[in-house]
């Protein structure tokens, strides 16, 4: 690993933390690290590394009443909101609003736009788009809105099948991965009535499965490659991250999986894959931060799985831990989040409905 990276970390900013303060009635589990629980330490652990860089943090969430949300934000007039709102309602699609919010009242975001988030979540499109701008993705790509529709096309066995609008591995589970058109029908039925929405349906490629961690704005550059290493799972467990491989630490899954950062892979090889992470990622319209998952197909051609804007910011997994293989720690990958929130999206102008009291001005962006 490289020496840690030495950042003129710039003026100290008033930052408004935004999350996800919606419960669910049932209890939940300590033991998954998707739950509420899990989160707010999440959000913890990013307001004490954001305080280690100097800067004054207010942690705003939101549940179930906007107009106090509003008004919260208005009153802290902060120079930027660090975005950590995430949907906990299946389907709910609340975080492109929510962004959309943020930035028609006048304030820079961390992350990616609202359009980027909406892609990300819906995975059809996504796809779609990708496909479009001539970036592999797997073949048999189809949305199934209706059971009948498994009979409007032929399929080259094995499929995966998803949830067309969820991440985080929900609605992926054993049964994700069929062969027959009876086991297609079976799982497109259980995400429908379960979800409330179309499934997605895709080749199941067999090759090794790499995230390609990404950060910064106008200069976006790729982490160092984590591959998933699905080895030591039995045979009848599917090799794919599902929410139990991410979050339940009880299951075979979460505790087999083993995930390896930097990968252990060949430099034209990686550089194939990072070309094609930082492709998927513009085209989507991702920004400061994100993560592209990506499996190989039979000719070790790099297919993407899923582009996901604003990834889980956890101080040793994911993006954090390909971060710190480049020789960031966690504060600094914050810094380089901030800083491309300051630079904006291109193509995306300060044109907010109202302005704060005071804050007409557009915010100065941070030092580099």
């Amino acid at each position: 690993m490289s020496p840690p990276a030495k950042l003129h970390l710039g003026p100290k900013r008033r930052i408004a933390l935004i999350y996800n303060a919606y419960e669910e009635s049932s209890p939940e589990s300590r033991t998954d690290h998707g739950g509420m629980w899990h989160l707010r330490q999440l959000v913890r652990s990013i307001a004490r590394a954001l305080r280690r860089l100097g800067h004054q943090v207010d942690l705003v969430p939101l549940a179930d009443d906007l107009a106090a949300f509003q008004r919260r934000l208005l009153r802290l007039a902060p120079d930027v909101v660090f975005n950590q709102y995430d949907d906990v309602v299946h389907g709910a699609l609340y975080e492109m609003r929510v962004a959309t919010l943020v930035r028609m009242m006048g304030f820079p975001l961390t992350g990616s736009p609202a359009l980027g988030l909406a892609l990300s979540r819906y995975k059809f499109m996504g796809a779609s788009l990708l496909q479009g701008a001539g970036i592999p993705i797997p073949a048999n790509t189809r949305l199934l809105e209706r059971i009948g529709d498994v009979d409007r096309y032929s399929w080259q066995f094995p499929v995966i099948v998803q949830p067309s609008q969820e991440h985080a591995g929900i609605g992926l589970d054993r049964e994700s991965v069929v062969s027959s058109k009876t086991a297609l029908r079976h799982k497109v039925r259980t995400i429908i009535t379960t979800y409330r929405q179309p499934a997605l349906v895709q080749r199941f490629l067999l090759g090794r499965e790499f995230n390609a961690g990404i950060v910064g704005g106008k200069r976006p550059r790729v982490l160092p490659l984590a591959e998933v290493d699905f080895s030591r799972l039995p045979e009848n467990i599917p090799p794919i991250m599902s929410y139990a491989a991410k979050f339940l630490e009880e299951t075979t899954e979460y505790q087999r999986i083993r995930v390896t950062c930097p990968a252990r892979v060949d430099p034209e090889l990686a550089a194939r894959i990072g070309d094609t992470a930082i492709r998927a990622f513009r085209a989507i319209g991702g920004w400061g931060y994100g993560r592209v998952d990506i499996r190989l197909d039979e000719n070790n051609v790099p297919h993407v799985l899923e582009v996901n804007c604003n990834p889980l910011l956890e101080d040793g997994v994911g993006l954090a831990r390909s971060a710190r293989a480049d020789g960031l720690r966690f504060p600094q990958l914050l810094h380089l989040i901030l800083k491309a929130a300051f630079e904006g999206p291109p193509f995306d102008p300060n044109l907010p409905i109202w302005f704060p009291a005071g804050r007409g001005k557009p915010r100065a962006q941070l030092s580099s």
